[in-house]
C-alpha cells in the first residue's frame, strides 16, 4: 500500500509537469489574450512568457528550498541549493523588465500546477522525494528551455528575448546537472 501510495503522488507530479508544460503552447496564451492587451503592447507570445517565468522563478525557489532541507544527498541538496541561488537574480532581473514597462502579469493557470507540484514535494520523503524531484527538474528544466527559445524565436519584445537569450544558458546547464542527478539515481545513487 505504501508503494502504491508513493506511484500515486509520482503520477500526480508528473500529470502537473505536464499540465504545466503543455500550458506552454497557444492555450494559455489564447486564454490570456484580453489580459494581453491589459498589459500593455506585449504580445501573446511575449504576454505567455512573461506569465510562465514570473512563476517559474520563485517555484524553483521555493521547490529548491524543500530540497535543501529534504534531500537525501549532498548532491540533491548542492542542486537545489544551486536553484535557490540562481533563479533569485533571475526573478529580480524579470521583475525590473515588468516594473519598467509597467507590466502586470496576470494570475495564470499554472498557480495550481505550481502549488499542486510544491504540495507533492512536501509530502513526499526519503528516496521518493529524490526521485520526485529529480525527475521534476528534468521535466521543468527541458520545458523551461523550450519556453526561452520560444521566446527568443518568436517573441516581439526586445527587452524580454535580450532576457531570454542572457537566461538560457543557465537552464541548460541546470538541464544538464539535473540530468547527470537522474543518471546517478538511476545507477543506484546520487551522491
Amino acid at each position: 500500500m505504501k508503494g502504491s501510495s508513493a506511484t500515486r503522488r509520482t503520477a500526480r507530479l508528473g500529470l502537473a509537469f505536464a499540465l504545466l508544460f503543455a500550458g506552454a503552447g497557444f492555450g494559455i496564451a489564447n486564454a490570456q489574450s484580453a489580459a494581453s492587451e491589459r498589459a500593455g503592447s506585449l504580445s501573446a507570445i511575449d504576454f505567455n512568457f512573461v506569465g510562465q517565468a514570473n512563476l517559474g522563478a520563485p517555484f524553483q525557489v521555493d521547490s529548491g528550498r524543500i530540497a535543501e532541507a529534504k534531500g537525501t544527498s549532498a548532491a540533491i541538496r548542492s542542486y537545489a541549493n544551486l536553484m535557490v541561488s540562481s533563479h533569485i537574480p533571475v526573478a529580480d532581473a524579470l521583475n525590473a523588465i515588468l516594473r519598467r514597462k509597467n507590466i502586470t502579469p496576470a494570475n495564470t493557470l499554472l498557480r495550481g500546477a505550481y502549488d499542486a507540484m510544491l504540495f507533492t514535494l512536501e509530502a513526499d520523503h526519503g528516496g521518493a522525494f529524490d526521485r520526485n524531484y529529480v525527475n521534476g527538474q528534468v521535466e521543468y528544466q527541458k520545458g523551461n528551455a523550450a519556453l526561452f527559445q520560444q521566446e527568443i524565436q518568436n517573441g516581439d519584445d526586445p527587452d524580454l528575448r535580450q532576457f531570454a537569450r542572457e537566461t538560457l544558458p543557465k537552464i541548460e546547464d541546470h538541464l544538464q546537472r539535473a540530468l547527470k542527478l537522474a543518471a546517478a539515481a538511476g545507477a543506484g545513487g546520487t551522491d
